[in-house]
């Protein structure tokens, strides 16, 4: 019973491995990097940073944060030939691309309750931001103002992180001070267009340099969702 149920998992592993090797590939290397060069894709490209960025422009120009350093990560994905197990629709499609964009911004730590609140105003004027003086955002800044408990909870570490409309806000704890929740440097990537870009503006820029000049960092993370693909079964674009 015991080498039965091995050799159904070693068999198991062996298809799921099969079917994630080069050979299951939809396409070839060469004709991921024709559709993701393509014309289509190229504006479609453009049209999915130039939303993101603008607003990552947004936050900076309506509220307390000072705009010091973009990570953009673009990857086009290649589907597969077929799928045995786990199917997650990775066979439906010849290449699929999404973006992801990270931007860092130095504040003010001692004057955390107005950073907030800019952020919290800017959201209720602006669309591109989704935070506001709801129930979350009033208990927020409530506890920057010191008038009010920690809303994580009374003993609770140093709330660091708001979530709306998959845009994540994460930033440098203020009051418990510990290093190993400060927002981390960005890992770089392999920088192959078109398949895969890593853009880091300024080239030199770093997380730390921003926290040393004005004190503390906040990350807010971006996502395209899929900007641009391709599915099995159509012409493929020119």
């Amino acid at each position: 019973m015991k080498s039965t149920a091995k050799g159904g998992l070693a068999l198991l592993l062996l298809l799921t491995l099969t079917a994630c090797s080069s050979g299951n590939r939809a396409i070839s290397p060469k004709e991921a990097r024709r559709l993701a060069g393509s014309h289509q894709a190229v504006e479609a490209r453009r049209q999915a940073e130039q939303r993101l960025r603008n607003v990552v422009r947004a936050y900076a120009d309506h509220t307390r944060l000072i705009l010091g350093l973009v990570v953009v990560r673009d990857a086009c994905q290649t589907g597969l030939h077929r799928q045995a197990f786990f199917q997650d629709g990775s066979d439906t499609y010849k290449i699929k691309c999404s973006m992801h964009v990270a931007a860092y911004y130095g504040a003010d730590p001692h004057h955390m309750g107005d950073v907030i609140d800019s952020i919290l105003t800017a959201g209720e004027s602006h669309p591109q931001i989704p935070f506001a003086h709801d129930d979350t955002g009033r208990r927020l800044l409530a506890y920057y103002r010191g008038e009010g408990p920690n809303p994580n909870g009374p003993k609770a570490l140093d709330p660091s992180e708001v979530f709306a409309w998959g845009d994540a806000l994460t930033w440098d704890p203020v009051r418990d001070g510990s290093p190993e929740r400060l927002v981390e440097e960005p890992l770089a990537l392999k920088n192959e267009p078109p398949v895969q870009r890593f853009l880091r503006e300024p080239a030199s820029g770093t997380v730390l340099g921003l926290r040393k000049k004005y004190g503390m960092v906040f990350r807010l993370e971006l996502d395209s969702g899929d900007y641009y693909k391709v599915i099995r079964g159509r012409q493929n674009p020119g």
